[in-house]
């Protein structure tokens, strides 16, 4: 099979979509499939099959907005795109953005089938423009995505069951659907035989530093804690609010780490950790939360109803609610206490494990894709 993969985004992996995207172009093209990849990813230049659009520009400040969060958005090259589009079996989006805009037209007037993954909350979009809270315009960006990409397509891949029911709650979708996890690779499901003791209970908590991850809750917690000179605090990722929770760590006297873990890294910091703490309020999988379960950490998620991750607690010692710092720090003090009983809750865990490997999920994907492509031309 030949897949156009149009991808809005690529490139470092800092985010959960990039790193999704390359597991998928990985996977598919180990079993024998083409892939042809459209991105505005500069690094991919000169490899096979790899085809590089110009980047959007929106003015100096909203570009240098756009930097900080560490994302290249694509600007459409028709000419690119049609002869791509032309020579593949199936369309598949990435994300409800210009690019893909563009490629589900070209691809409807050659009536080549299209399939999408939906990897946008409207609040990963609305944050940066200080609407993340306001119902209605979170409302109308996912009508926009529904009128201009997800409602032209063959199928629609959604990570989890919570995404697909909120963008069913804004749009009446009725487009054919495939809940498959983005799923969690290999590398993470290898625990040491036992956990490392350290000088100081150490917390983790991965994901790129923005205000809908809402890391600043865990340095409050910390903060007002009776333990806090017993606790050690790693932010594994980056992004633009580095500077302002280097700046309360520093205010509130909380030792914390922040920086970027390579791959072989991240495992072994999630191996020593004693206890993962996941805050973000926004979120449609948690890859990160889903690589410590497998590492075989306890987690404590933030309970917010806007993100699938709370789904994940086994009960409400590892639910803490939403921007309260003083309740996430007695389900820390309550892990600290009773360290006999991490065990128990990392067994508990260990139940997502059979449903999160990413090979599976991969697996799934083809079928998809596989399935979605002969329907079309039946």
């Amino acid at each position: 099979m030949r897949i156009a993969l149009i991808c809005d985004v690529l490139g470092e992996s800092n985010n959960g979509t990039v790193i999704a995207t390359v597991n998928l172009i990985s996977y598919l093209r180990e079993k024998g499939h083409t892939v042809y990849v459209v991105s505005p990813d500069n690094t991919t230049v000169d490899m096979e099959d790899y085809y590089v659009v110009p980047t959007m520009h929106f003015g100096k400040l909203i570009d240098r907005a756009v930097e900080k969060n560490g994302v290249t958005l694509a600007k459409p090259d028709k000419v690119l795109l049609e002869k791509t589009i032309r020579s593949a079996d199936i369309v598949h989006l990435q994300m409800p953005f210009a690019l893909s805009k563009c490629a589900v037209k070209i691809a409807n007037r050659l009536h080549k089938p299209i399939s999408a993954s939906f990897h946008c909350q409207a609040e990963n979009f609305t944050s940066h423009i200080g609407a993340m809270n306001n119902r209605l315009v979170n409302h109308i960006v996912y009508q926009n995505f529904y009128r201009t990409v997800y409602s032209q397509c063959t199928a629609i891949h959604y990570p989890t069951e919570f995404i697909r029911q909120l963008f069913y709650s804004n749009t009446r979708c009725s487009v054919p659907y495939y809940v498959i996890s983005n799923g969690v690779s290999d590398e993470f499901f290898v625990q040491p035989p036992y956990r490392m003791r350290n000088d100081k209970f150490t917390i983790i908590c991965t994901g790129r530093y923005s205000k809908e991850k809402s890391q600043k809750d865990l340095i409050k917690a910390v903060a007002r804690s009776k333990y806090r000179d017993s606790f050690r605090l790693i932010f594994a990722g980056d992004g633009p609010m580095k500077g302002r929770l280097e700046r309360l760590s520093r205010k509130e006297k909380v030792h914390c780490e922040f920086r970027f873990f390579e791959r072989p890294e991240l495992v072994k910091a999630l191996q020593h950790s004693d206890l993962y703490v996941h805050t973000s309020v926004v979120e449609i999988e948690a890859i990160a939360c889903m690589e410590a379960i497998a590492a075989g950490l306890v987690t404590v998620i933030c309970d917010s109803k806007r993100s699938a991750t709370r789904f994940f607690a086994v009960d409400d010692r590892t639910l803490f609610k939403p921007n309260n710092p003083k309740d996430l720090c007695e389900k820390i003090e309550y892990f600290y206490e009773n360290r006999d009983v991490m065990d128990t809750y990392r067994k508990q865990f260990e139940m997502y494990n059979r449903t999160l490997r990413q090979s599976d999920c991969m697996a799934q994907m083809e079928r998809m894709l596989l399935k979605t492509a002969k329907a079309e031309h039946q």
